[in-house]
């Protein structure tokens, strides 16, 4: 059985780490887009400052893209927009 480094084990340890809160910063992103998508219109405003703020952190975190960041919020502003344009 070869022997492992200690920096080998280290490494591992980090990426688990690094791989849990990324995995966690994406899940509030998802969560707050499924509550979007259920949420009515007065309450899609709110919901959407919540998308952008975690959008946002996440793309500083350097967990998404910064493009991917800009797609998700341009796609989920959009559909806040037709939504109240449908309800006038």
């Amino acid at each position: 059985m070869p022997k492992v480094k200690l920096s080998v084990k280290k490494r591992e340890r980090q990426n688990i780490k690094r791989r849990l809160r990324n995995l966690w910063y994406k899940k509030r992103i998802k969560d707050a887009i499924k509550r979007f998508l259920k949420a009515s219109f007065e309450q899609r405003k709110e919901i959407l400052r919540e998308i952008y703020e975690y959008v946002d952190k996440a793309i500083k975190k350097g967990v998404i893209h910064k493009n991917k960041g800009a797609r998700i919020k341009s796609k989920y502003a959009k559909l806040c927009l037709e939504k109240q344009s449908k309800e006038k």
